[in-house]
């Protein structure tokens, strides 16, 4: 599907911001590794949580929806033995799930994406298996990869976190199920914390002990534990909601996004604090965003480890700020679905935008007048990239097509049919 931007110069009205991916899938996996029947109230529908939930039925969990809730009978730590699992193009569900597969004697991780996940590095996770005991068969760190497992040992562990705390929180689900007490400690670096902050709130609310450093370097995991099962409500997603916000920044709007609970723990509820940084005109009370766009952006200086998927929604918007703005320690992003930061400054500059990137960098020097657009660009299959470049879409002078605007659906399903209900001037024409 191609989605063709048109210029659009005011966005107003109100949505409920879709509810989170990341805690709809930490929730279905802990209700799969629990004994018992829990809960998930208004779970998130996008490719990610719907790979998890078709993956934990493969594993042996009874799974039931309905309009407003998920129920999850769950496995434990001995799911149903399967020769494959589809996580899709979900990265984080095969790096949870690689982990709860080493209870299984052999699965195989099929490579369903070979343009996209085939391409991400899985390395750190395999060592970390590996030091338990577990056989991993893999493609030089990537897919397909066969997980041969059955007993896995607790112990010492080291897992990197150089590339991805996904491979942190992997282990930080399972190793609560040993038989053996366990400890972590994360070598090199640790990008994303504020994501396993995330992690260790799912994991406490299901009444499991782990005892976290200060600085998420290091942990103490007893063994012989079980997830209880329980009931869980989805918080508001500010991820994808940053690309709503961002857009109204940058347009003549009056937009409020509801349910972005102000004490969230998602890093990326910082998205707020960017734009008001970068002078946007904005209110947020009780669990209501409210923009006013129509400001002269001001360009600034942002750490992005700690929004790292609301990076792009903010580069976009410092496009049209004035003064040259720069996201630094952001290089965790070169390994997701796509290289997020050469293939998304690749397609800004051919939508007219004077950007340029480094290793852990995104520079933006800001047009307030705007930019040329008028040409047909390459989403790479990335979600986020489709979010951000929508954004410059509305505000350029001639519009974007956008190629595969398809895979939005990854995390934002209804993406395209709220920013429609707010007035933005988008055509979907399928290929």
């Amino acid at each position: 599907m191609k989605a063709v931007v048109k210029p659009t110069g005011r966005l107003e009205g109100t949505i409920n911001a879709l509810s989170s991916k990341n805690y709809t899938t930490r929730y279905l996996l802990i209700g799969a590794l629990a004994d018992g029947t829990s809960t998930v109230y208004y779970p998130a529908h996008s490719e990610d949580s719907d790979a998890m939930r078709r993956c934990i039925r493969d594993l042996g969990a009874d799974v039931q929806e309905d309009d407003t809730k998920m129920t999850i009978r769950g496995f434990g730590k001995h799911p149903k033995h399967v020769k494959e699992l589809n996580v899709g193009n979900a990265g984080a569900v095969l790096r949870f799930l690689m982990s709860t597969a080493a209870f299984c004697p052999e699965v195989t991780f099929i490579n369903a994406y070979p343009n996209s996940l085939g391409k991400r590095p899985h390395d750190d996770l395999i060592d970390s298996l590996q030091q338990m005991g577990v056989q991993v068969e893999h493609n030089e760190g990537k897919l397909p990869i066969t997980i041969r497992g059955g007993h896995p040992r607790g112990g010492k562990i080291t897992v990197s976190g150089n590339v991805s705390s996904q491979f942190l929180s992997s282990l930080l689900f399972m190793t609560p199920l040993l038989e053996e007490d366990t400890e972590i400690t994360v070598l090199h670096d640790l990008k994303s914390k504020v994501i396993v902050g995330q992690t260790l709130e799912v994991i406490a609310q299901a009444g499991i002990t782990i005892e976290a450093s200060d600085d998420l370097m290091y942990y103490k995991i007893p063994g012989k534990q079980k997830y209880a099962p329980q009931e869980y409500v989805v918080q508001g997603d500010y991820p994808g909601s940053a690309a709503i916000l961002a857009a109204a920044a940058v347009t003549n709007s009056d937009v409020k996004v509801l349910r972005l609970a102000e004490n969230s723990k998602q890093g990326e509820r910082a998205v707020v604090d960017v734009l008001r940084a970068m002078g946007v005109n904005l209110t947020h009370e009780n669990d209501v965003v409210h923009v006013l766009g129509n400001q002269t952006l001001k360009a600034g200086e942002f750490d992005g480890d700690h929004f790292t998927d609301g990076v792009l929604a903010m580069v976009a918007a410092a496009v049209f700020a004035e003064g040259t703005s720069r996201f630094y320690n952001v290089e965790n992003l070169r390994y997701k679905e796509c290289d997020r930061i050469t293939d998304f400054v690749t397609e800004l500059r051919k939508a007219g935008a004077d950007v340029e990137e480094r290793q852990s960098e995104i520079i933006i020097r800001g047009r307030p007048q705007g930019v040329a657009g008028g040409v047909e660009i390459n989403a790479h299959y990335d979600h986020r990239v489709i979010m951000a470049l929508t954004i410059v879409g509305l505000r350029s002078e001639q519009g974007l097509i956008i190629n595969d605007a398809h895979h939005v659906a990854k995390s934002y399903p209804q993406y395209f049919d709220h920013l429609l209900s707010l007035g933005a001037q988008i055509e979907l024409v399928k290929e």
